[in-house]
């Protein structure tokens, strides 16, 4: 059986209490279907509220938007992973496009994230992706496998299990412009292929990311390569969430 994840990045909205709330809706929308895995990466004030909210159900997993690799330590603003664990956090997103290229982070700084999450026997939802200029300059591939071996050339053969990898062009997110599911699924082959060259065992899940919503996720879903989507805006409502989580 295919297994599709679904990730629902809420960025900076959704407090604690609207967390809550939001959390009752969905569950009265959404049952779990077999071989579907649900991700929630609310901000870091919401994660324990987020946490509780969703009460345990099984296909639930709740993530931090970022982390700091060091457990402990005078870095005021950051969220270190023993703090976002101790809040439900099960994984993190590393090098989401908005660190990248928003806050200035580094191919380095994600592959000590994505260290010190496997280290910490977390999930670590890996985000690379190209610039529009890097798109038009042909660059799109060597971009991505760029930043995938610099995200993951720290790890061992027995953490490939915590390993999740989102293809997300920077030029689709939050514009309303996504790329062809053809495009994507051809990144995707490309993105799987360095994975085995990598050691990576069998296969692991690639999802996309970039303006997916409910009027485009089933097409994207219907390319055998995309095993699922990173969702942003299309993510903040109950009702169309638990319309995209039950697509495919």
């Amino acid at each position: 059986m295919r297994h599709l994840t679904f990730a629902a990045n809420w960025k900076m909205h959704i407090a604690p209490a609207e967390a809550r709330a939001f959390a009752s809706a969905f569950l009265a929308q959404s049952n779990p279907v077999e071989g579907r895995t649900l991700w929630f990466f609310p901000s870091a004030v919401s994660l324990e509220a987020a946490a509780n909210a969703f009460g345990g159900r099984a296909d639930v997993r709740i993530g931090a938007q970022d982390v700091h690799w060091e457990a402990k330590g005078a870095f005021t603003g950051a969220t270190s992973i023993p703090l976002a664990h101790g809040a439900g956090a099960t994984g993190a997103l590393v090098g989401h496009s908005e660190r990248r290229h928003v806050f200035g982070e580094s191919d380095e700084e994600t592959g000590r994230k994505v260290a010190a999450l496997l280290a910490a026997g977390l999930t670590a939802m890996l985000c690379v992706g190209e610039q529009l200029s890097e798109r038009e300059a042909g660059q799109t591939q060597a971009v991505c496998l760029r930043q995938l071996r610099a995200g993951l050339g720290g790890m061992g053969q027995d953490q490939w299990g915590q390993v999740v990898i989102a293809y997300e062009p920077v030029w689709a997110i939050g514009t309303g412009r996504n790329a062809t599911p053809g495009d994507a699924a051809s990144v995707h082959a490309a993105i799987r292929a360095e994975l085995g060259r990598l050691g990576a065992p069998g296969r692991r899940p690639v999802l996309y990311g970039g303006s997916v919503n409910q009027g485009n996720v089933a097409s994207l879903l219907a390319e055998s390569e995309i095993d699922g989507v990173l969702v942003g805006g299309a993510s903040l409502d109950p009702a169309g969430w638990a319309r995209i989580v039950a697509t495919g």
